[in-house]
């Protein structure tokens, strides 16, 4: 997490003084809980909530010293409080604001992830539409196969986004608990109407079952989630990044005036913003596997998992963010081509049809061995020579019996590929 990949909402939920105020609601909540169980006396969270203040550079030094943050968080506490604060983390144990804390953050992270996914999806419907029937080669392989559109290819990005919001939506409200069980999650010295307080609060789930800490499959399954979006992000650029390239052109990040390209060449334009969002993806998805390792722990608890989720919950959700909004603001400026769209479909004399001819010779009643084998080998010549496709067919004795002219004529047909776009796009954004 560098301030050149970072925007300061996000940054903000990962701050220390963020993290510190959040661990104070969720002590002062549980006081006011265990105030109306009359397990403390009345008028100790009101006394937090006066007095409860915090000094960052105190609570380091403190814990220099203990060696525990969260003792060294209520120390500091206790100093402004007075003698009330003894009754600050009654029956608690440190995970029980540590995780609860966790998990509120992650929370607040997933709301601008989801808003970020909100405007990358607007742009992309945008272009959808716009483009919807600008026709390009389609390619598999990186070899010219079939005609499609511009358009399908911001639709199929809309579609798979929208499947990640919805993924992001299940994995943030599957982590977002409240844990307040004590030490091993037995509620030995707290009362679970405590937990419950508290999550209501916190506008939180109750954690059904935990041991000293929140059950660590949830945090994979959200790490998981962030890992996939980053790979749609990484798709996404690395197809526009293709379609950049000086043989292709087909669209392009946009060049802004002043903008320049290398230190050595003047004349380039780099594809730089798809290429970062690339980097960006690995990065993310690097988060990925140690959340899944941090499910295995020790009993009903170790602290293996502690040190990986320090990293990971600022480092990937700040650079997701990052990575979506510098993709949302790609799609937004993208400049399309659509001369050297055509161009490039023509590239290859027509072969962009042959399944059609091989598919009519079928349907007159050449076996599809002999259909293939025929229509191959006039598209051999295609790329050996720059012939036209549909002028050798037509005098392809062996096709001339099956096909007349016309019949030929009418396989080279565009129409017969975009026939279906609407259907596909009313599937889309219905």
């Amino acid at each position: 997490m560098i301030p050149r990949y970072s925007r300061p909402e996000m940054v903000k939920i990962w701050s220390t003084s963020s993290k510190f105020q959040t661990w104070l609601d969720i002590e002062r909540y549980a006081c006011e809980a265990q105030e109306k169980l009359g397990v403390i006396p009345k008028g100790v969270a009101k006394e937090i909530e006066k007095k409860g203040k915090f000094e960052i550079d105190k609570i380091d030094t403190i814990e220099k010293e203990v060696k525990h943050d969260v003792i060294a968080f209520l120390t500091n506490i206790a100093e402004h409080v007075g003698p009330k604060s003894r009754f600050i983390h009654q029956g608690m144990t440190s995970s029980d604001v540590l995780d609860t804390c966790f998990n509120i953050q992650l929370k607040s992270a997933s709301k601008i992830l989801d808003q970020g996914l909100t405007r990358l999806l607007k742009a992309l419907k945008k272009r959808a539409l716009s483009s919807k029937n600008m026709v390009c080669i389609g390619r598999s392989h990186g070899i010219h196969a079939e005609p499609t559109t511009m358009g399908l290819k911001f639709a199929y990005a809309y579609a798979e986004f929208k499947r990640c919001k919805e993924r992001l939506a299940f994995a943030t409200n599957d982590i977002s608990t409240c844990k307040i069980s004590g030490a091993v999650g037995t509620f030995a010295n707290i009362d679970p109407k405590v937990e419950e307080y508290v999550a209501k609060k916190m506008k939180l789930n109750v954690e059904t079952i935990s041991t000293q800490i929140s059950p660590r499959d949830r945090h994979a399954m959200y790490f998981s989630v962030l890992g996939i979006i980053a790979s749609c992000l990484e798709r996404v650029s690395v197809e526009i990044r293709h379609l950049q390239r000086t043989e292709v052109r087909e669209a392009e990040e946009k060049f802004s005036e002043g903008q320049k390209g290398s230190s050595a060449m003047p004349h380039k334009r780099n594809p730089v913003l798809t290429e970062n969002i690339t980097g960006l993806a690995r990065l993310v998805r690097s988060a990925v596997v140690p959340a899944q390792e941090n499910v295995a722990l020790w009993h009903e608890r170790d602290i293996s998992h502690s040190s990986v989720e320090r990293v990971i919950g600022p480092d990937a959700t700040v650079t997701l963010d990052f990575a979506i909004n510098r993709l949302a603001g790609v799609i937004e400026n993208l400049v399309l081509y659509p001369k050297n769209m055509l161009n490039n479909l023509n590239q290859l004399g027509g072969l962009h049809f042959s399944q059609g001819v091989m598919l009519a010779l079928t349907q007159a009643g050449m076996s599809r061995e002999n259909a293939y084998r025929t229509v191959q080998k006039s598209a051999m010549d295609v790329w050996h020579n720059k012939s036209d496709f549909k002028e050798l067919l037509s005098k392809d004795k062996s096709v001339n019996k099956y096909l007349s002219i016309h019949q030929i004529e009418s396989l080279f047909d565009i129409n017969k590929h975009t026939k279906n776009i609407s259907y596909i796009f009313d599937r889309v954004f219905k």
